[in-house]
């Protein structure tokens, strides 16, 4: 079976991608390339490359290196090395980023670093043109930068999100859009809904790859909303939104049913501020479409247990 999964930062990696890779399944992944925070932020203005940060999880989480290797690709240098408020670098983006400074053919940095990290299946970007994630916002502001949408600074987080757009726009990377052609499964998310999951399907060509394929369709509902991104949303929410930038309908959407109770987000909220509330799950869903099970890792906190979350994705593409 040939899968590919799309999102990018942490959330698809530790909840979808080191499950899926323990069963005998072709998998791609493919993330968005628009991050402008952080150490992938600072690396794309000062050598002009692609973001790093988000390829780095997805080809960690696939590897099947001795663990020294992926260690290494996480270790994250001191922050006194870089300035007050500003995060360290880790070792994997720094060796993505001097790979394609050198090189300058992402290709051929895909290749090392997919060798190195002895990858099972393929990580691949949405589009290696360079681009900037835009929103409009309901009040019509527009506002630019995949951090400023991620954790607003300059614009007030209450207001909802109207629409996300690529300036400038930019072609899908065409491996990428036939690993989508040739697929049976496609999963999407979980993640940030407008600045990590969406903005996969903006460059040309991939969304119409994705209404084209035969392959079924599967979207892993967050378990929890984000600030300033999707404040009081429904699985109906996210639903309709997913459907919206893929133009076409999904077969299933898995959503979690265990509920966290208020103390519990608050004790999570504490660690990160982005959350908002548990996801709302609304009446009324049809049973064939909408999937509602308890996916929660008890002893890490409101995130998905990737084992359970695997297993079930895996009984519903044999349906």
């Amino acid at each position: 079976m040939k899968v590919v999964c799309f999102g990018g930062g942490k959330a698809l990696p530790e909840a979808v991608l080191s499950g899926l890779k323990k069963y005998k399944i072709d998998i791609t992944s493919i993330t968005s390339m628009v991050d402008s925070g952080g150490s992938s932020g600072r690396l794309r203005k000062e050598l002009n490359v692609l973001p790093p940060g988000d390829i780095r999880r997805h080809l960690i989480a696939l590897s099947e290196a001795p663990k020294w290797k992926k260690d290494l690709f996480e270790l994250r240098f001191g922050q006194e090395n870089f300035g007050e408020g500003h995060i360290g670098h880790s070792f994997g983006n720094l060796f993505i980023a001097g790979l394609e400074h050198i090189l300058k053919d992402y290709e051929k940095v895909l290749e090392i670093v997919h060798q190195f990290l002895e990858v099972k299946g393929r990580c691949l970007p949405a589009t290696i043109e360079r681009t900037t994630l835009c929103a409009v916002l309901e009040n019509g502001e527009t506002i630019e930068g995949e951090d400023e949408i991620d954790v607003p600074k300059r614009h007030d987080p209450n207001l909802r999100i109207k629409e996300i757009f690529l300036k400038p726009r930019v072609k899908a990377y065409e491996r990428a859009v036939e690993a989508v052609e040739d697929s049976d499964l496609v999963i999407i998310g979980p993640g940030d809904l407008y600045s990590s999951i969406l903005p996969c399907f903006l460059p040309e060509g991939m969304s119409d790859a994705i209404k084209e394929s035969n392959a079924r369709k599967i979207f892993v509902c967050p378990p929890l909303t984000k600030t300033g991104e999707t404040n009081n949303f429904s699985v109906l929410d996210f639903t309709k939104e997913v459907e919206r930038y893929i133009g076409c309908e999904l077969d299933f959407i898995i959503y979690n049913t265990q509920i966290p109770s208020e103390d519990e987000i608050i004790s999570y909220k504490l660690k990160n501020n982005w959350v908002y509330g548990a996801v709302k799950i609304d009446d009324g869903l049809s049973e064939k479409k909408f999937i509602g099970a308890n996916l929660l890792n008890s002893s890490k906190g409101i995130v998905y247990d990737s084992d359970k979350l695997a297993e079930l994705i895996i009984n519903l593409a044999s349906r």
